[in-house]
């Protein structure tokens, strides 16, 4: 028993090893490319691309899910071309992750920032047919992606409406410029570093969460938002019906799915 227990232990201890290994890997990696703009334009070559269409993803529907499409560099490139834009405008995007085989991960939104003089709104129906997907609000269809992609597709808007609303250094008034990674921009003025908020301002939020389509459904119908659970604590509660955040909140209970996709 006691040869069988040490292991069971030493099994557990190396899968816990492999997986910190694979963590701080990872973070080294991804720091890498973070600081070094040559680093991460090496890693666009064999990266993947999320794309978004005025801050909407590019989703494909699969069966009672969505499914966040990834592109390469050479796809990407063809596809700006025949709209008639620069490839340069892959410095717009930014990075997001990478996998445990350091596939970077990256998203670019074909409109924010886009010098094109073509009008974005009637590229979008062209870039949806070539695609074979469509721009969906990700509001609509956060609660219909899988947890990875839920995760990278929330963090890769945040990045890009960040990138969009600070694109002026706020004490010189001039241009400021992204770095390779998106991680940070710098006023060449004065050289001040802004970097994105990715975690909580505690000063503006108590708190903040994620809630499934089920708790969300279940706190419409409760009666009273204050009952204590059996296991002491006080479920979240929404806003009251006569707010617009509560009609916003119960049209998406109510109306989960997208008409909006091709059949």
């Amino acid at each position: 028993m006691s040869l069988y227990c040490g292991i069971a232990c030493r099994r557990k201890s190396l899968w816990c090893y492999r997986l910190l290994s694979t963590y701080v890997t990872k973070t080294r990696y991804l720091l890498e490319l973070k600081e070094d703009d040559d680093a991460c334009k090496t890693a666009q070559q064999t990266g993947a691309f999320y794309l978004f269409h005025s801050l909407a993803p590019l989703l494909q529907k699969s069966e009672h899910q969505y499914l966040a499409p990834q592109h390469s560099l050479s796809e990407l490139e063809k596809l700006l071309a025949k709209f008639g834009q620069d490839t340069q405008r892959i410095e717009d995007s930014v990075l997001l992750g990478c996998s445990e085989k350091h596939e970077a991960w990256f998203a670019l939104d074909l409109v924010l920032n886009s010098s094109s003089p073509i009008n974005a709104s009637l590229q979008k129906p062209q870039m949806e047919t070539e695609l074979k997907a469509s721009f969906i609000e990700l509001r609509k269809a956060l609660f219909q992606l899988n947890e990875k992609d839920a995760s990278l597709l929330s963090t890769a808007q945040a990045l890009l409406r960040w990138h969009d609303a600070h694109q002026f250094c706020s004490r010189s008034g001039q241009p400021t410029k992204k770095n390779m990674a998106g991680s940070k921009r710098v006023c060449p003025s004065n050289k001040i570093i802004y970097y994105p908020q990715i975690q909580v301002n505690l000063r503006e939020l108590e708190a903040a969460a994620w809630f499934s389509h089920d708790e969300v459904a279940t706190a419409l119908r409760r009666n009273n938002p204050y009952t204590q659970q059996q296991n002491g604590t006080f479920p979240f509660w929404l806003p009251p019906k006569l707010a617009i955040a509560h009609q916003l909140i119960k049209e998406w209970v109510e109306k989960p799915t997208c008409s909006a996709l091709p059949a």
